[in-house]
């Protein structure tokens, strides 16, 4: 049986992460950084209340995580960059002081669009685009240059439909467009935010 012939994309806000210097630790150590990236991570959504049945289960990427919410009324977008990314970006901070051994900063990307799934899991170029943001050099770069504990990374989308129109606790000014991203003959554009600056 074919399982493509009956395709239907499925409208999802796609999260991604990355742990920076992961491949600098060892296994013990990814081990316990993993372990509190994803409780992180978790925190952080149900600090806005996208419990389970909101969203996709979390897809393991290694050294980071994919979370993909389901777009329903009471998860816009707005939530996402108001309330989810600063509150992760605080409980990053509070997780480094409270254990600093176990310090990791993150790499977050956020776009929006139609995301397909098979039996093996969640694919498709809007899936593509986000990790295009998230490994992009330019976001890898404003990590180095910042002490913050996250750097984020939307896409012309999200900036378009949400972060343009100045909805409360968005300020568009933080965000700069310094990604270029090539991907399906179509050049794309990342707009960069270092949260704990913005939200300063």
């Amino acid at each position: 049986m074919n399982e493509y012939r009956e395709l239907q994309p499925r409208q999802r806000i796609v999260i991604v992460c990355d742990i920076e210097g992961s491949t600098g630790r060892n296994n013990r150590a990814k081990a316990l950084v993993r372990a509190d990236m994803f409780d992180l991570f978790e925190a952080a959504l149900l600090d806005c209340k996208i419990t389970e049945d909101l969203r996709e289960p979390f897809i393991n990427t290694g050294d980071g995580v994919i979370t993909l919410v389901r777009p329903v009324d009471g998860v816009p977008k707005t939530l996402l960059l108001n309330t989810f990314v600063p509150a992760l970006s605080e409980m990053l901070a509070e997780h480094a002081e409270v254990h600093p051994d176990r310090r990791f900063r993150l790499r977050v990307a956020i776009h929006s669009g139609e995301v397909h799934f098979d039996r093996q899991g969640a694919f498709g170029e809007d899936l593509d685009l986000a990790f295009r943001l998230l490994n992009s050099p330019e976001l890898k770069l404003r990590l180095q240059q910042t002490d913050a504990p996250l750097v984020l990374a939307v896409s012309d989308h999200i900036h378009a439909s949400v972060i343009k129109h100045g909805y409360d606790g968005i300020d568009g000014q933080s965000f700069a467009p310094i990604i270029r991203v090539d991907m399906a003959a179509q050049r794309h554009t990342g707009w960069v935010q270092v949260p704990a600056e913005a939200f300063a």
